[in-house]
C-alpha cells in the first residue's frame, strides 16, 4: 500500500483509506459483526486512515471504530470525523458552544482525548467565509480537543475558499471518473498550499464498480434509493449527481475501457486507482460492506495505470457528463 502525507496534519496515511458511512447508516443494514470484519480486513490490508462522522448512524460508526480499536491496540491509525450536521444548516449554528458539544460527543464515542482530525461536514457556503468559525477551531486545536481540522465540501468554490485559510489541514471533496471539476483548480491549489485532499465517493456510489444495471434495486434505507433526486441531502452525494440511467451507461463504457487497458484488476480497483493517481490526492476513501470489498479496495493502492485510461476517462466525461455535472458543483 502506498502512503502519503495528509496535508497540514503531517500524518502519513494509506493512499486508500476507508469511508465508514456505510457502517453507521444509509447503505442498508450492516451488523456489528460485519462492521468489525470490514475494519479487520481493511487494517490487515494496510489501510491506516478511517473517515467517519458524528451523524453516521447517530454516532454508531464512531462507536464501532472505538470498540474495534480497543480490541486492536497499538495500530498506527488516523481517524477523521466530522461535525456540523446535527442541527439545522444555518451559519449561526456553527458556533463555539456547538463545536464543544459536538467534539465532546465524538471524543466520547471514539474513546479519545484528542481527535486526530475534525472536518466541518459540508456546511452552508457562507460558513467558509466566517473568520469566527476558524478562530474557534484554532482555539480547539490549542486546547488539545483536536489535533487538526479540515472541511468536507460539496462545491469547488467552497474548497478554494477553505484552502486559502492558513490552518485548514485537509479538504474532503467528491472526486471520481464522473466528477472531474476538482482537477481544474482545487487539486493544484491544495498542493501549492500543502493542504491534503481526501477524495470521497470515488466509485460514484458504486456505479463505477460496473455491477449495476437499470434494473438494480437498493434497500429502502439505502440513500441510493431515497436520495436519487436530493430528497434528503445534496444529490451530488448519490451517484455523484449523475442521472442513474446515464450513469449506468457511462459506467459500462468505463468498465469496457478498464477491462481492455488493465485486465489484471477489477473495474472498481481501476476506478479507485485512477483517483489515487491524480496529483495532489492524499487519500481515497471508498466504503466497504464486506471484508472482500475492503481487501479489494486496498489492493488498488498499488495498481499502476496506463496513460490511455486517463484519456478514456476524460473523453467519456466530456462527451456524456460534463454538461450536466461541471457547472453544478
Amino acid at each position: 500500500m502506498d502512503t502519503r502525507t495528509l496535508g497540514r496534519t503531517g500524518r502519513t496515511v494509506s493512499v486508500i483509506g476507508l469511508g465508514t458511512w456505510q457502517l453507521g447508516a444509509d447503505w442498508g443494514e450492516v451488523s456489528d459483526e460485519d462492521a468489525r470484519a470490514v475494519l479487520d480486513a481493511a487494517a490487515e490490508s494496510g489501510v491506516t486512515f478511517f473517515d467517519t462522522a458524528d451523524v453516521y448512524g447517530d454516532g454508531r460508526s464512531e462507536s464501532l471504530i472505538a470498540a474495534w480499536r480497543r480490541d486492536n491496540p497499538g495500530l498506527d491509525l488516523t481517524v477523521a470525523t466530522k461535525m456540523g450536521r446535527r442541527l439545522a444548516q444555518e451559519p449561526e449554528n456553527y458556533s463555539m458552544e456547538n463545536f464543544r458539544a459536538w467534539t465532546d460527543r465524538s471524543r466520547r464515542n471514539l474513546g479519545v482525548d484528542t481527535l486526530d482530525l475534525v472536518q466541518l461536514h459540508c456546511p452552508p457556503t457562507a460558513v467558509y467565509s466566517l473568520d469566527r468559525v476558524f478562530d474557534d477551531l484554532d482555539t480547539l486545536v490549542d486546547e488539545g480537543v483536536m489535533a487538526s481540522y479540515g472541511v468536507s465540501v460539496e462545491r469547488v468554490d467552497e474548497a478554494l475558499t477553505a484552502i486559502a485559510r492558513p490552518n485548514v489541514a485537509t479538504v474532503q471533496i467528491i472526486l471520481n471518473a464522473f466528477r472531474l471539476k476538482p482537477l481544474d483548480e482545487v487539486l493544484p491549489a491544495a498542493k501549492e498550499a500543502g493542504v491534503g485532499i481526501i477524495a470521497r465517493v470515488p466509485l460514484a456510489s458504486g456505479l463505477l464498480s460496473g455491477r449495476y444495471t437499470p434494473e438494480t434495486t437498493f434497500a429502502e434505507s439505502d440513500h441510493r434509493n431515497f436520495n436519487r433526486h436530493g430528497e434528503a441531502f445534496d444529490v451530488g452525494e448519490t451517484f455523484s449527481g449523475v442521472d442513474y440511467e446515464t450513469g449506468v451507461r457511462a459506467a459500462a463504457e468505463f468498465a469496457s475501457a478498464a477491462r481492455l487497458l488493465v485486465p489484471q484488476a477489477t473495474t472498481a480497483q481501476v476506478a479507485l486507482a485512477w483517483v489515487a493517481a491524480q496529483d495532489g490526492v492524499s487519500s481515497v476513501i471508498p466504503g466497504a460492506r464486506s471484508p472482500e470489498q475492503a481487501r479489494a479496495n486496498a489492493a488498488a493502492g498499488s495498481l499502476e495505470l496506463p496513460a490511455e485510461l486517463d484519456d478514456a476517462v476524460r473523453t467519456l466525461y466530456d462527451r456524456d457528463l460534463r454538461e450536466a455535472i461541471h457547472p453544478r458543483w
